[in-house]
């Protein structure tokens, strides 16, 4: 049986993402050394950014099970090392970033940013409706508060207390009453105190809660944007180069073009854009008549210009506001309202949107064969 060669292994090995940085082993440069024994045995040494990284065995795994594809291969070993400083430093170099992860994302399937154009479209509303819909729906859901002066994700998901550290020195973000988990700066300042701080130390604050937030197994962590396509945006799309973007706006036309300005941000970082969300979409009154306060069709037609989905049309709600001034999510508190509907048919459309992990269907073992019919033959009447 021939044996594979170098570059069939690599070609498999291109199929390994750092679930952090989410690129390929072989692109990150991560691939030490390949060797094939003459038995059939490939041994594999990957480098790692880091002694104690804590996806060393999702590595591990992964490049057992893509090599082991190829004819000829007997048995995979996995080895590591550690990449040097200047490798580091290369590394550093080729993603743009100042300082390489230490696994605090790592086992985060999706990143979502939800983002606006402009400010009161209800962006924050959606972000905590969403992660808590997310999370009702089965999967587990984290919630970001990236508009560090305005931060409102902790009263409207009904959490304010310090956060405590592990023995890792990770942040421990809190768990809120309705399953999301939670970071925000709210968390570290004084209750209603503003927060003043220019662009640097914003890129700190967001990087130290991508990085130094032991955020361990979400299916979604969904960072709640500020308006505009300022620093802290152009920060996530450095350092999250696989996120991905839902863009929320009102139906009239000048939110919808202010919207699309976000929109293009992402598009020059080459960030997948999931689709849109129309907020405020109409009022109905209990007699049923209804009023497009802030005019009709402009989340449609944003998404049409967008070329994606338009994932839900979400209808002014006093008690959408009252429960998220409430610290109580309508979405979970209300399932049936009308506003409650349209954001988990939003959350389905992510849901479908975003990769899955399938479970892996074990081989049926064959059937033992029949044993032979035995007895005592029956007379043929003739």
């Amino acid at each position: 049986m021939p044996l594979p060669n170098e570059d069939q292994i690599t070609e498999k090995l291109r199929a390994v993402i750092d679930p952090e940085l989410r690129r390929s082993i072989v692109e990150l440069g991560m691939v030490r050394s390949i060797e094939v024994k003459e038995s059939g045995r490939v041994e594999v040494v990957v480098s790692l950014t880091t002694a104690g990284c804590p996806v060393r065995s999702h590595f591990e795994q992964a490049v057992a099970a893509n090599v082991s594809q190829l004819e000829g291969v007997t048995e995979v070993a996995v080895g590591f090392d550690v990449l040097s400083d200047e490798e580091k430093g290369n590394l550093q170099q080729t993603l743009g970033r100042g300082k390489l992860p230490q696994g605090a994302l790592a086992k985060v399937k999706n990143v979502i940013c939800v983002s606006s154009g402009k400010g009161g479209v209800g962006k924050s509303t959606m972000t905590a409706n969403l992660a808590a819909a997310l999370n009702a729906e089965g999967h587990s859901a984290g919630a970001l508060d990236c508009d560090v002066y305005g931060y409102s994700i902790p009263r409207m998901l009904g959490v304010n207390r310090k956060p405590e550290v592990n023995g890792e020195r990770k942040i421990l973000p809190l768990d809120s009453p309705s399953g999301v988990k939670v970071m925000s700066i709210g968390f570290f300042v004084e209750e209603n105190s503003a927060v003043v701080w220019r662009g640097p130390m914003l890129h700190k604050a967001i990087q130290q809660f991508l990085e130094d937030v032991a955020w361990d197994e979400l299916e979604y962590l969904l960072l709640d944007l500020p308006p505009g396509t300022g620093d802290v945006s152009m920060t996530l799309a450095q350092l999250l180069p696989q996120a991905k973007f839902v863009v929320v706006t009102t139906p009239q036309p000048a939110a919808q073009s202010v919207a699309r300005r976000g929109a293009e941000m992402a598009r020059k970082f080459d960030l997948e854009i999931l689709g849109v969300i129309e907020n405020m979409s109409g009022f109905t009154t209990p007699s049923g008549e209804r009023f497009t306060i802030f005019g009709e069709g402009g989340g449609q037609l944003l998404a049409d210009e967008l070329d994606v989905p338009l994932l839900g049309k979400v209808p002014l709600s006093e008690p959408l506001r009252e429960h998220a001034d409430g610290g109580s999510p309508l979405a979970i508190a209300e399932p049936d309202a009308p506003a409650s509907q349209a954001i988990r048919q939003a959350a389905r459309g992510i849901i479908a949107a975003t990769p899955q992990e399938l479970p892996v269907l074990q081989a049926t073992p064959a059937a033992a064969e029949a044993p032979p019919v035995s007895g005592t033959p029956l007379p043929v009447v003739q």
